[in-house]
């Protein structure tokens, strides 16, 4: 039987390489692209008013580097170590940004900061096990911060964890998790996690048919912190992006 190679952070740090940075304005300008289609869709108005922000999944940092230019203390968590360096060349110059290279999963387990919104977009909440992700998000928020993430919608039929081969059905044997489920069963997953006042969603694209974006938002409950639950979902133990 073959060796099996399931390296994340090289994945990660590959598809870094291949991604073209935006002059700096441009960048801000469109930092907030919760859909995959520039310019559609809301922004950055989703996380209220926060005073903190944590990305899971942060990428180049535009998003991070956009919310502190509105005052917003901002940290970005990434996964891959050639993104964090972009991310810091790019934007470190900013007071209020910081970039940090890790697994969602190790640096949330082991911080005790909290934060007032916690975001991901097409990022490491799309590639974690909830069950995992969702009780430490809950944790580090303050008591009424928001959390609101996107990414692909369902498939229709096609529920729970999603594996692809990063490299595709040719080249080495490296793999990804993503999780995905239909708006009213991210709703029951969110509730059974302690999270309150959820709204999720397909935001529809802007030519009709086409893919749309799940969006969900959801606050913690101001003053609960509930043990870990269980939903009985059956997940493979990959953790995060």
């Amino acid at each position: 039987m073959p060796t099996s190679v399931n390296d994340r952070t090289s994945y990660w740090d590959h598809y870094a390489e291949g991604v073209t940075d935006e002059a700096p304005e441009e960048a801000l300008k469109n930092a907030f692209g919760w859909t995959q289609y520039p310019g559609h869709g809301p922004g950055d108005e989703l996380l209220g008013d926060p005073l903190t922000a944590l990305e899971l999944g942060s990428g180049r940092g535009d998003a991070v580097a956009a919310l502190t230019t509105k005052g917003i203390a901002a940290t970005g968590i990434d996964i891959s170590e050639t993104q964090c360096q972009r991310a810091r060349s790019r934007w470190g110059h900013l007071p209020s940004a910081r970039f940090e290279h890790a697994d969602v999963i190790d640096y949330l387990t082991a911080t005790d900061q909290r934060w007032d919104a916690i975001y991901s977009i097409w990022g490491a909440v799309w590639f974690t096990n909830p069950d995992d992700l969702l009780p430490l998000i809950h944790t580090r928020l303050n008591p009424g911060g928001k959390l609101v993430f996107s990414h692909a919608p369902a498939v229709p039929g096609s529920y729970g964890v999603q594996g692809i081969y990063g490299a595709g059905f040719t080249g080495p044997q490296a793999w990804l998790y993503r999780w995905s489920y239909e708006p009213d069963t991210w709703t029951t997953i969110l509730q059974a996690h302690g999270f309150v006042e959820i709204t999720s969603r397909i935001e529809p694209a802007p030519t009709p048919d086409h893919v749309g974006t799940f969006v969900a938002q959801a606050r913690c409950a101001q003053d609960t912190r509930p043990a870990v639950r269980r939903v009985g979902i059956q997940q493979p133990t990959n953790d995060s992006l």
